[in-house]
C-alpha cells in the first residue's frame, strides 16, 4: 500500500511536491494508479491518479476513510533533546510507530543541545506515520525554556522523571485512562533539583520508570508506551 501525506487534500486534490516526486519518479506510478492519502487529522482517503507531470500529481478522491483514535486522552511527551540528534531521531520515529499526540523539546539548565531545528524531525513524524498506518500526525512543537513550559496551563495529569531519591511511584501505576497526560523528561545529566522542585510547585508529580537507568530517549520512548498501553481502546 503507498500512502501519503497530504495535508491540504480537502482544499486542493493533488499531493505536496514532494510527496509528487517520490510517487511519480521513484515508485513510478501513473494516471490510473489507486493510491491512500492521509491528512494527518484522522483521515484516508481512497484516490485514483488523475494527472502526472514531472512535479505534478493530481487525483480523484474516490473514498473518505473516517479513522477512530486509536487512544484515549491526548499523550504528550516533554523531553530535552539529546547531544547526538541521531537518539532523538530514533525516538521520535519508534514513538510515532507506538503512537502519541505531541511532543515537546525543553530547554533545561544541564540540556546538552540548547538548539534543534524541528524540519528535519517533522519529516521523522511524517515518515513513521505512513509507515505504521496512522492517520493523526502528532503535534511537534519548537524547543521552549523548562520554566516557561511547565508555567504553562495543562488540563490533565502532570508527571516528570528524575533519578533522585525520593517517594516515586511508577508511572503504569498512577496514569488514569482516558485522561490527558503529559511527561518531562529530562536530559542527560537529569534535570536540576532546582528545576525538579519548582515542577512540584506547578503540580507535576513525580514518578519512576523503572529500576534500570535509562538514556533520555530511553527513558522517553518507555513513557510514551506506558502512556500508550494504558489509554488502549
Amino acid at each position: 500500500m503507498h500512502v501519503f501525506y497530504t495535508p491540504h487534500i480537502q482544499e486542493r486534490a493533488e499531493l505536496p511536491e514532494e510527496e509528487a516526486v517520490h510517487a511519480l519518479r521513484v515508485l513510478r506510478l501513473q494516471p490510473g494508479n489507486e493510491v491512500t492519502l492521509t491528512d494527518g487529522t484522522g483521515n484516508f482517503y481512497r484516490a485514483e491518479i488523475s494527472t502526472a507531470t514531472s512535479k505534478r500529481c493530481l487525483v480523484n478522491i474516490l473514498e473518505t476513510l473516517p479513522q477512530v483514535p486509536l487512544w484515549r486522552g491526548h499523550l504528550h511527551i516533554a523531553m530535552a533533546p539529546t547531544k547526538n540528534m541521531d537518539r532523538t531521531e530514533w525516538f521520535a520515529e519508534k514513538a510515532t510507530e507506538i503512537g502519541f499526540d505531541e511532543l515537546t523539546f525543553l530547554n533545561c539548565r544541564y540540556s546538552e543541545r540548547k538548539v534543534i531545528k524541528t524540519e528535519r524531525i517533522q519529516k521523522i513524524l511524517v515518515s513513521a506515520i505512513k509507515q505504521s498506518l496512522k492517520a493523526r500526525l502528532p503535534r511537534l512543537n519548537e524547543m521552549t525554556d523548562f520554566k516557561r513550559f511547565i508555567a504553562q496551563p495543562f488540563n490533565g495529569q502532570k508527571f516528570i522523571a528524575h533519578c533522585y531519591p525520593g517517594e516515586k511511584p511508577l508511572l503504569k501505576e498512577v496514569i488514569r485512562p482516558g485522561e490527558e497526560v503529559l511527561v518531562l523528561i529530562g536530559p542527560e545529566g537529569d534535570f536540576s533539583e532546582e528545576e525538579v522542585q519548582t515542577a512540584l510547585q506547578h503540580g507535576f508529580q513525580a514518578i519512576s520508570l523503572g529500576q534500570s537507568r535509562l538514556r533520555t530517549e530511553t527513558a522517553a520512548l518507555v513513557a510514551c508506551h506506558l502512556m500508550n498501553l494504558s489509554n488502549q481502546l
